[in-house]
């Protein structure tokens, strides 16, 4: 059964097709990756970083035959995409850089023994869930602290990314990765499930939906398996105030559409000051609608397709809805016309908490302008949401802006940048956006054995 696809959502084309797994399939996955895993923990974290470091320098090598994939596949513009080839590469250079000095071991200060040292040890074969949306960078992300750790794993990728998924797996056997300490599979979600409930596996990171994360924590917490959830986000852009607004809704459009705007931790809502606010808004409608669409495969691209028609659809619907019941269309509203799933960027004011915009993210060029009197009422707007992964702050009085940062409820804050991610920054959310730590030293803690030896004498 073919679930499987390249489609391109440029032109609707069916390009690649590919078969799921059989059960025998299934089995010989968890088998060869907990094999792997009895040889990949011993191996010396010197070994372990000399294959990051070679998959490092194969991104870096095959750059465009990477980023012309992803293109093709999700939509992304190819610009864009040569930018996270280059990140997933920093990735797997940083923790071959920085990962055995992370797994020395910690001597602890505690009387009564000889010693009490703990000791960072893998546990095991993981089982990776992931998006279209960023198919090279998080991948990276979870398995470059993982393979350096000693775990070994399974890689399931979404159904419309497979072959960029098995250049993934391609790269990391040429730099030397033994064969069963990372497996892409072609897994149905019962098939995940059922290995996620597998003794052989020891825990999950997932990538994705709030409604696909809740269903795997389900399975991993009956199981009494760890999970890592980054899921969804509602974002906030907030703009206290401006002493230069037109670099101010330069960098609100790129946090924006970037992507098409398909980033969990992209601006979503933007909150303005109403000293600020008509200022903004004029600007930023006028600069949603000088971007263009067009071919992801055209280095000229800003704005690519949606990853799907069926993501187009649910745009449509929510801007529609908004619409509908009040809210003033500033900017875009409409599906471009032609083949692809290709939306205008849209930007809607009033918006109001019976409509579905306010409450469900919109992930796709699509963004909300509110208007507040304070920045007491922007953090209560903010944190009003039940997603918190990320928000930005904008102000030419850092002190100010830093206060407001402080009192947002994400697990990242930005002033006068929005969304950065870097190999040694931790990247994640609270509420609803997730649970877990991905990137840095907080990447190598998650499914980790800290292991306690104290040593008393007889």
């Amino acid at each position: 059964m073919a679930n499987y696809k390249t489609v391109n959502p440029a032109t609707g084309e069916t390009v690649r097709e590919f078969d799921t797994l059989d059960d025998a399939g299934v089995e010989a996955a968890l088998a060869n990756t907990h094999r792997g895993y009895l040889t990949w923990r011993n191996s010396a974290p010197q070994q372990r970083a000399a294959v990051l470091s070679k998959t490092a320098e194969l991104y870096t090598e095959r750059a465009d035959e990477l980023a012309r994939m992803i293109s093709l596949e999700m939509g992304k513009p190819v610009r864009e995409a040569k930018g996270e080839v280059q990140l997933s590469a920093a990735i797997y250079q940083w923790y071959a850089d920085h990962g055995p000095a992370l797994l020395e071991e910690e001597r602890l200060d505690v009387p009564g023994a000889e010693e009490s040292v703990v000791y960072r040890r893998p546990i095991g074969a993981l089982i990776g869930v992931m998006p279209w949306n960023f198919p090279y960078y998080q991948v990276a992300r979870f398995a470059a602290p993982n393979l350096m750790l000693g775990n070994t794993i399974i890689l399931k990728h979404a159904s419309n990314c497979p072959q960029s998924a098995l250049l993934m797996e391609e790269i990391l056997r040429q730099a030397g990765l033994p064969d069963d300490a990372y497996v892409n599979v072609f897994a149905t979600n019962e098939q995940i499930a059922d290995m996620i409930a597998d003794p052989r596996v020891q825990g999950v990171s997932l990538t994705g939906s709030e409604r696909a994360g809740t269903s795997v924590a389900e399975t991993a917490g009956r199981n009494l398996k760890k999970v890592v959830l980054e899921l969804g986000g509602s974002d906030v852009f907030i703009v206290l105030d401006s002493d230069d607004m037109d670099a101010t809704v330069k960098s609100a459009t790129k946090a924006r559409l970037s992507n098409a705007g398909q980033a969990c931790n992209a601006a979503k809502r933007f909150i303005v000051t109403e000293d600020f606010y008509d200022d903004f808004t004029r600007k930023l409608a006028t600069s949603f609608e000088s971007v263009s669409a067009g071919d992801p495969l055209d280095e000229s691209t800003v704005l690519g397709p949606l990853s799907s028609q069926s993501a187009a659809d649910t745009l449509i619907e929510q801007i529609d809805d908004a619409v509908s019941n009040g809210a003033t269309l500033l900017a875009g509203g409409k599906k471009i016309d032609g083949p692809g799933a290709y939306v205008q960027p849209t930007l809607l004011a009033d918006v109001t908490p019976d409509m579905r915009a306010y409450s469900e993210e919109l992930f796709g060029p699509a963004g909300v302008v509110y208007k507040v009197k304070s920045a007491t009422e922007a953090v209560e707007l903010a944190n009003s949401s039940v997603y918190g992964l990320s928000g930005s702050v904008w102000s030419s009085d850092l002190d100010s802006a830093r206060s407001v940062a402080a009192d947002l409820d994400v697990g990242m804050a930005f002033v006068n940048e929005h969304g950065t991610t870097l190999p040694g920054l931790p990247f994640g959310g609270v509420k609803r956006s997730g649970v877990g730590r991905e990137l840095g030293p907080w990447g190598m803690d998650e499914f980790v054995n800290k292991k306690l030896i104290r040593v008393s004498k007889k």
